[in-house]
């Protein structure tokens, strides 16, 4: 029978046409209307039965023979407010929206690799589930398939992401931790406004924030262990309404980076602590609103062994010891649920310098060829879980 990566080779066309295609016409978080119909077209056209999940999410079943279990494999679809500055022939049409994290090239992929697993479907018993998943750069989607049911019964859950950190033809499987813990706060300072000739009659909403921006770093300099890696940023601040009033409003927004669910917890009680303070110290008060966008995203070994040599019979070369971004991805949330790998793989070309830049940057791009490698590699893990005995 023809390999797993021969037929993905095949589809090289197919999949530069269609990410091209998904390219050309990004959307933002929850707004993936357009892109959940395309990947329904090419559902429909293999005969891959689905279903909506939410308004935007598409989940696909691959049906083997009856019995057997099911495995898992997820792509993200959604694009971020980035004004793309690539000039490419497929550059977005939408302005200020861009697929700048390779959302577009995860889509195609697991669509190749339905291709493949639709036409080897005799070949194992059960199913696999296709999960494509809107809203990953807000931290959303992912609840949605996992409230609707879409891990039950699964014995493993496999995704993957551009890296263009690795060249072509590699792949990144590290086991154990991969990603942190994503967190984004807000802080809104309520003051008492007056004339600036006239401070003693206000309360500076505008001062207080200020003076919660620095104390917050001091956080980081001087209450965490430096052994053990966290972020906290301020990114946006607003306040006041005039140059000579003193400010009635401030608020302020940022996110925190963890890698454990300790320091998780800490970072957010030492922040709403030090808001009230410095609020109480100045006359104001303060109002702290946090959202959890993801879990650190934590590969199972066992998985990602197996996920390995998949990719080693596929003729990629396998970096174990990726450094640890970071950055987050809701794909975490999957694996808390199902033994499973989360896979980084190579799009960079030292030929095309337009392959170098890095994700979220406003020239990003990735060498096509990686395509049939993604496609692949969906495909070869789940025939390979789906034939196996792993628990």
């Amino acid at each position: 029978m023809q390999s797993v990566l021969e037929r993905a080779g095949e589809l090289r066309d197919y999949l530069s046409a269609l990410r091209r295609e998904l390219h050309r016409r990004p959307e933002l978080a929850l707004n993936e209307y357009g892109t959940a119909r395309v990947i329904e077209r090419e559902l429909d056209k293999i005969g891959v039965a689905h279903r909506r999940v939410g308004e935007t999410g598409v989940l696909g079943i691959v049906q083997g023979g009856a019995g057997g279990g099911a495995v898992a494999l997820r792509a993200d679809i959604d694009a971020l407010p980035i004004r793309e500055e690539t000039g490419a022939a497929y550059r977005s049409e939408t302005d200020g929206v861009m697929h700048a994290c390779g959302h577009d090239a995860h889509t195609a992929c697991l669509l190749g690799a339905a291709r493949i697993l639709s036409e080897r479907a005799v070949g194992f018993r059960g199913e696999v589930r296709l999960i494509f998943q809107p809203a990953e750069e807000t931290g959303g989607g992912a609840a949605d398939f996992l409230n609707s049911g879409v891990l039950d019964g699964a014995r493993r859950v496999f995704g993957l992401h551009v890296a263009p950190d690795l060249r072509i033809g590699t792949v990144g499987i590290t086991p154990g931790l991969n990603n942190a813990a994503v967190d984004h706060f807000r802080v809104r300072i309520h003051g008492k406004s007056a004339h600036v000739a006239a401070p003693e009659s206000g309360a500076d909403a505008l001062y207080a924030a200020s003076q919660l921006v620095v104390a917050i770093q001091g956080i980081v300099a001087r209450r965490t262990s430096p052994t053990e890696p966290v972020i906290l940023g301020v990114g946006k601040f607003n306040a006041g309404t005039t140059y000579n009033a003193v400010a009635e409003y401030a608020e302020l927004e940022g996110t925190t980076r963890t890698i454990s669910e300790r320091a998780r917890l800490e970072m957010r009680g030492r922040i709403d602590e030090t808001a009230r303070h410095i609020a109480a110290v100045s006359g104001t008060e303060a109002e702290t609103v946090w959202t959890g966008i993801c879990s650190a995203l934590v590969n199972t070994p066992g998985a990602c062994t197996e996920a390995g040599s998949v990719a080693r019979e596929l003729g990629l070369a396998v970096v174990e010891n990726r450094p640890l971004s970071l950055s987050g991805d809701n794909f975490a949330e999957y694996l808390r649920r199902v033994p499973g790998c989360y896979a980084y793989l190579g799009t960079s070309n030292p030929a095309f310098p337009d392959t170098l830049a890095g994700i979220h940057n406003c020239h990003f791009n990735l060498d096509e060829a990686a395509l049939p490698f993604g496609a692949a590699l969906y495909a070869a893990c789940a025939l390979r879980w789906m034939r196996s005995e792993c628990p």
